[in-house]
């Protein structure tokens, strides 16, 4: 007989958003997804994981409870602790967009962990990002930047380690740019070489990691060091971080697989810490040695035979050669075949070939690290520390700094880092560049290894430029072919789009729950009620009449009427009403400030909402303005909405923090309120602005 009871009980849901930013994206999710649940009289607690950590964290008692989970993210969400639920995972848009239909959907979802094998935490199914935004966000690129997140602190470490050891102590000698050894700077070097060493596994790794759950990151690892170490294969070079990247899929998804192997009950304990592991670690190593290994080790050997057959050839060419193999896999066989070739014929007498490699060696990272200062907007804010690193690497010949956005954004990356190599080797070809050390980089110059510096430092500025160049116009024409395409599915769907946020790089993927600064403001629905707020003891007070959002939007930096009919113009505009305060020090600084923060990308958020925000000392306190345009004003939201409910945050670079992150969250949860926005758009002047505001705490 069916138990009433359970009959009676509501569905109960949980939860996970995620974007790579954590900025509005994941609380526009965690609001749509909350709003629906109410709705269809389905109690729901949704985890926020947004940049001021993770909120609202899911508990033992609430997973226990719960009859499936909801992952709308972008980044990683660590899934071992609902095994045994109902899980569906898409993309952060999909929980904006279609809220309602994921409610829907994960109720037949499939139990996580349910494939006999998994067990313990495994994670039995592929990432999946279903319905349209899964085009946005595939799993190849979910784990591929994962991978790239946390290989990123590895290769600025070692690499800026090495650099400022060879810098302070090393020598050009006959053998190489060299430390003496037992010296302060030659440990320096050791251990930057260290770094240098795992971040190959560690792109392996948290590649499976992404894939297989945490049975895959060994694997994953061990197959990297086994790709990148040559001697294994009977190969003068390892693999490098392409060979890195075919270990970490072919990890993680032989993981998967061993995981819907059906095994007695009895054995599923430790098929996630021990036999799946061995099993995967075994297999991979064995199939690399033994299949993949060869190959690498045929193609460097007849590589250099080819090489050493153009001896002869034109300089021009030959350079160019060089020049692709050196920028096409940073360390891997081919670049160790060009390099190696070059440093061989030093000593027979023949510096030129060493010349054309010197030049192509620093192109990438200094071409890359050029990129990401002529179109700040294509790149996250880590990419662009990493693009400065990028840039003091390739001064001292460095060509692994480059590594990073190569595993990012390969198909763009690996091309333009060709095409620059390749001019800066024909050129140094021509001009009969010499170097007598086999080492590359501006470093060998300073030091007197190069012959003809003018034309040496000449072919290095003309692949950096190339490859700089080429690099943004790949990346501009993907972009502008994701646009379009992303611009097609919301008129299918009938529902308009979100611009993505920036994709950063170097996100640390995967915090699971508990990870972050603490438990802040976070969304929880019941069936018997409306939303519920859990507030910390850092809530802030109440708004006064005059005064919301902590006091920092008052009704002096409200506007009803925006004239301007630009986005440029909006910002002035906003900029000089928020001037009046008196807590702008430099009007003109906040303009430019906001600015270099739309380059990064735009702040309009679709739904005729635009947020434009800036840190900068050109305040001395934050401040937050409203305003309204009647036409609406064009700010680049992908869903075609013009903007007509405008905000303004602005915070003094010493209190953007939690502060300036906070502000955003509660604006972006609030503004998913049709009816709030509805109320903000009818009210006839200031104080009816300001008292629908006041609903913002």
């Amino acid at each position: 007989m069916t138990n009433p009871a359970s009959e009676q009980r509501p569905l109960k849901l949980l939860a996970v958003t995620a974007c790579p930013t954590g900025i509005a994206h994941t609380y526009m999710a965690a609001e749509k997804l909350a709003q629906a649940a109410q709705a269809l009289g389905i109690e729901m607690k949704v985890e926020t994981q947004g940049s001021i950590g993770a909120e609202n964290v899911l508990s033992d008692n609430d997973v226990k409870d719960a009859d499936a989970v909801i992952i709308a993210a972008d980044k990683d969400v660590d899934r071992s602790r609902f095994v045994g639920k109902k899980v569906l995972a898409v993309s952060v848009a999909e929980g904006i967009h279609h809220p309602e239909r994921l409610i829907e959907q994960v109720q037949s979802a499939p139990v996580h962990g349910a494939g006999g094998g998994g067990g313990g935490g495994g994670d039995a199914t592929p990432l999946t990002t279903g319905g349209a935004g899964g085009k946005e966000r595939s799993a190849v690129y979910k784990a591929l930047m994962n991978g790239v997140s946390y290989m990123i602190p590895f290769v600025v470490v070692g690499g800026l380690l090495i650099a400022i050891s060879l810098a302070l102590g090393g020598d050009a000698t006959s053998k190489g740019y060299a430390i003496p050894e037992g010296t302060f700077w030659a440990h320096l070097f050791a251990i930057g070489v260290v770094g240098f060493t795992l971040m190959i596994p560690i792109l392996s790794g948290y590649i499976a990691y992404a894939i297989g759950d945490r049975p895959a990151l060994v694997p994953g690892m061990i197959g990297g060091w086994i790709a990148n170490t040559g001697e294994l294969y009977d190969s003068k070079a390892g693999a490098g971080f392409i060979g890195a990247i075919v270990t970490g899929f072919l990890a993680g998804y032989l993981v998967l697989w061993i995981k819907k192997v059906k095994v007695p009950k009895f054995a599923r304990p430790i098929m996630p810490i021990i036999v799946i592991p061995i099993v995967a670690t075994t297999t991979l190593g064995l199939f690399f040695i033994y299949v993949i290994g060869k190959p690498i080790s045929w193609v460097f050997t007849h590589l250099t035979d080819w090489l050493s057959g153009m001896t002869g050839t034109s300089a021009i060419l030959l350079g160019a050669i060089l020049g692709l193999m050196i920028a096409f896999d940073m360390g891997g066989p081919v670049n160790k075949t060009a390099f190696l070739f070059g440093a061989g014929l030093i000593a027979t007498g023949n510096q030129t070939v060493m010349g054309m490699c010197a030049a192509a060696i620093p192109v990438m990272p200094l071409g890359q690290g050029l990129a990401t200062l002529l179109r700040r907007r294509l790149y996250s804010e880590q990419e662009r520390e990493t693009g400065m690193a990028a840039l003091f690497m390739g001064m001292f010949g460095i060509s692994e700094g480059a590594i990073p956005f190569a595993a990012a954004r390969p198909a763009q990356v690996i091309p333009a880092n060709m095409l620059g190599g390749a001019a800066a080797g024909a050129f140094a070809g021509l001009a009969g560049v010499q170097d007598a050390v086999p080492h590359g980089g501006p470093i060998v110059a300073v030091l007197g290894a190069v012959g003809g510096v003018p034309m040496f430092f000449l072919a290095v500025v003309i692949g950096t430029v190339v490859t700089a160049i080429s690099t943004n116009a790949l990346i501009d024409i993907k972009e502008r072919r994701d646009r379009g395409a992303a611009a097609l599915v919301p008129a299918a769907a009938g529902a308009g789009a979100v611009v993505a946020e920036p994709v950063l790089a170097g996100v640390g993927a995967g915090s699971g729950a508990g990870s972050g600064s603490g438990v802040g403001a976070g969304t929880e629905v019941a069936a018997s009620g409306g939303v519920r707020t859990e507030t910390s003891p850092t809530s802030p007070p109440a708004a006064t009449e005059d005064a919301v959002l902590s006091g920092y939007l008052t009704a002096q930096t409200v506007k009803v009427h925006l004239a301007a009919d630009s986005k440029d113009a909006a910002i002035r505009e906003m900029a000089a009403m928020l001037a009046t305060t008196g807590k702008v020090a430099d009007p003109d600084a906040l303009v430019a400030a906001a600015f270099a923060r739309e380059d990064q990308g735009t702040t309009g958020l679709g739904e005729e909402i635009a947020v434009p925000h800036a840190k900068t000392d050109a305040v001395t306190a934050p401040i937050v303005g409203f305003a309204r345009s009647a036409e609406g004003v064009e700010w680049g939201s992908l869903d075609g909405t013009k903007a007509k409910l405008i905000f303004m945050i602005t915070v003094p670079e010493a209190a953007a923090g939690d502060e300036h992150l906070r502000i955003l969250a509660l604006l972006s949860r609030k503004l998913m309120d049709t009816g709030f926005r509805e109320r903000l758009s009818a009210a006839p002047d200031e104080a009816a602005i300001l008292q629908v505001l006041g609903e913002i705490q």
